[in-house]
């Protein structure tokens, strides 16, 4: 019976050790957010995590005035997976863009910018998962 146990035991270990040492899914499940200023008084943030075999992504960028015009670019891996004009909303004077983009094999980089229409003033984030 004690070879029995100790044979029991050794599964045990061995089971444990594989389980924590088995590799969590792409990003851990939880999300990598990312946060910055532009290049005027606005500020900007990134994060994506990963949803049922794709990314949830989300790129927001405030600026504290309503009504301002915004060219959104969002790059994955060099590709470009949006494109357009956003703009700032009342109360906070912010918008955000939302795209679920595909999960490729490897590690996901992520790139988005905006630029002001009536200002100039930039703003460029990116994270890697």
């Amino acid at each position: 019976m004690s070879k029995l146990a100790l044979v029991l035991a050794a599964l045990a270990a061995l089971t444990a050790l594989v389980v924590a040492s088995g590799a969590p899914a792409k990003g851990g499940g939880t999300a990598v957010i990312k946060t910055g200023s532009c290049s005027g008084n606005a500020t900007w943030m990134l994060k994506a995590k990963p949803d049922d075999g794709a990314l949830e992504t989300e790129f927001e960028v405030d600026q504290n005035v309503a009504g301002r015009d915004w060219k959104v670019v969002i790059r994955q891996n060099g590709v470009e997976r949006f494109r357009g004009i956003r703009t700032t909303k009342a109360p906070s004077g912010s918008f955000t863009v939302r795209r679920l983009l595909d999960d490729k094999p490897g590690a996901d980089h992520i790139v988005a910018k905006a630029r002001s229409l009536a200002t100039g003033q930039t703003c460029r984030g990116e994270l890697t998962l």
